[in-house]
């Protein structure tokens, strides 16, 4: 998915410093003028901030991405009926932790006398209110950060794996593609020239993206993540007409999936619904904040139907042979392969955008540490570093699907669901809290915590066991040979 973060960084000396950029801050900064502190557009509106449409458009791109291509395999990992209504029960939770968020920002601004916050920042001075974790709130901010930083990263990795299983793909079945896209309710993509293993193309593409992160400013970028933007929104556009058009009847398909398939299931669609993100630093941002709530619920109903919507629709076309990416599962034809590697070029340009958070936390206080002379140097070679790390993860584990569950299922579920709940009960307990808003904010965050454990063990698992399976279909083929 296309999420973005609110963690950045300013202070020299600090893993995690006290003001957050995102990579909003890079494609859209903030006009010139006095310091954060003291623009009080941010807080009560003004002519320089966003407006209610451009908040919009980034709140849908902050949640539309990656995530959304894999919710057909998440709805066959759940069931025709059961994966549609947790996509939607999962919408409206994940949509109640954003508000939970941007109000307990609110009210912790107003206290510490601040404009506004950042997510982490929330979490510290939340931590404050309650005597007994004082001494420790630093580490509530912290431990935001961290989660922010390894979803980023996730969401790297996934883009490596879904940039070679596309490519490679499209490479695979070049010399037998043509005009007609005719179904035939299996993958596809008929592969008909055997290529090089997957992880041969994450090694081809590491170069490109190593240049790519070594641009300067993101704002340079702007003109391709709109053209990025705009053949993505195509490309969707293509992949909703086919599959609509392509339903075979009658659909048989089971409407409760496999139990121990559920877990799969949460890791992909909380992956696909964590833009909590992007949710402070828009609001932030916009010229009447006091209208964000409706940019909430607007964006995110749009959101919440397109997942439940593609992953339905997906899934009925293409049943029991969907793949880790819906794309996967287009045809053997000019159309749907240009759909391929225009998406590709998107996400190849988003990786830029994804990479940016993580980079502008780790890589600041180690450049202050050395001398002027050498600054560049070791920014550059941190950032080769960061991406090659990255690309060794997926390399590691090359399965699109079970990357996109593991990467939500491990971070995600912190964000989205465990940490929002618990920060409006560490903000408001001396407020009067009610029990059974306090009752209520423990059964998300221990749905959470369950969707963590039974997520990351299953996916876990599940990697370990198709690793084991490629190990011995290669061992078989080289003895018979």
């Amino acid at each position: 998915m296309m999420a973005s973060s609110d963690v950045d960084i300013r202070g020299e000396g600090s893993l995690f410093s006290d003001q957050n950029p995102s990579e909003m801050d890079a494609l859209c900064p903030s006009p010139p003028g006095p310091s954060r502190p003291q623009r009080n557009y941010e807080r009560i509106g003004g002519r320089t901030g966003t407006s209610f449409c451009q908040t919009l458009i980034h709140l849908l791109k902050g949640n539309i991405g990656t995530g959304l291509l894999g919710l057909p395999l998440a709805v066959k990992n759940a069931g025709l009926v059961l994966g549609p209504v947790s996509l939607l029960c999962m919408g409206i939770v994940a949509v109640h932790c954003m508000r939970l968020l941007v109000k307990c920002s609110h009210h912790l601004s107003a206290k510490v006398n601040r404009p506004s916050l950042s997510y982490g920042e929330a979490m510290q001075y939340g931590m404050e209110n309650v005597s007994w974790l004082r001494r420790h709130s630093h580490w509530g901010k912290r431990t935001v950060d961290l989660f922010l930083i390894i979803t980023q990263l996730g969401f790297c990795c996934v883009y490596f794996v879904f940039l070679s299983d596309n490519v490679k793909q499209v490479v695979e079945a070049a010399n037998a593609t043509t005009f007609s896209c005719q179904i035939n309710n299996t993958n596809q993509t008929q592969i008909l020239v055997p290529s090089f293993d997957s992880r041969l193309y994450m090694l081809c593409f590491l170069p490109a993206v190593i240049l790519l992160v070594f641009t300067p400013n993101l704002k340079y970028l702007a003109p391709l993540s709109l053209v990025a933007n705009l053949v993505m929104t195509a490309s969707l556009i293509l992949i909703y007409f086919y599959s609509l058009t392509n339903i075979p009847h009658p659909i048989n398909l089971p409407k409760v999936g496999r139990a121990k398939d559920y877990p799969l299931f949460f890791g992909t669609a909380i992956f696909a619904f964590e833009g909590i993100g992007v949710v402070l630093p828009l609001e932030n941002k916009m010229q009447r904040p006091q209208k964000f709530t409706l940019v909430l619920y607007v964006g995110m109903g749009i959101v919440t139907f397109l997942y439940i919507s593609l992953g339905t629709i997906g899934y009925m076309c293409f049943g029991e042979h969907i793949g880790g990416s819906i794309t996967l599962n287009l045809p053997n034809c000019w159309t749907y392969q240009a759909v391929k590697l225009l998406y590709c070029f998107g996400i190849f340009i988003t990786f830029a955008l994804q990479f940016y958070v993580p980079a502008e936390i780790l890589i600041p206080p180690v450049v202050a540490r050395v001398s002027e002379r050498w600054e560049i140097a070791v920014d550059l070679l941190l950032r080769t570093v960061l991406v090659i790390f990255t690309c060794a993860l997926a390399i590691l584990i090359p399965e699109l699907d079970l990357v996109i569950s593991l990467v939500g299922s491990v971070s995600s579920s912190f964000l989205a669901l465990i940490f929002p709940p618990i920060l409006q009960i560490v903000t408001f307990h001396t407020e009067g809290l009610s029990p059974l808003v306090t009752a209520k904010n423990a059964v998300i965050s221990l749905i959470g915590l369950i969707g963590f454990l039974a997520g990351t063990y299953i996916a876990i698992e599940q990697i370990i066991a198709r690793n084991s399976l490629k190990h011995e279909e290669t061992f078989s083929s080289y003895m018979v040979q």
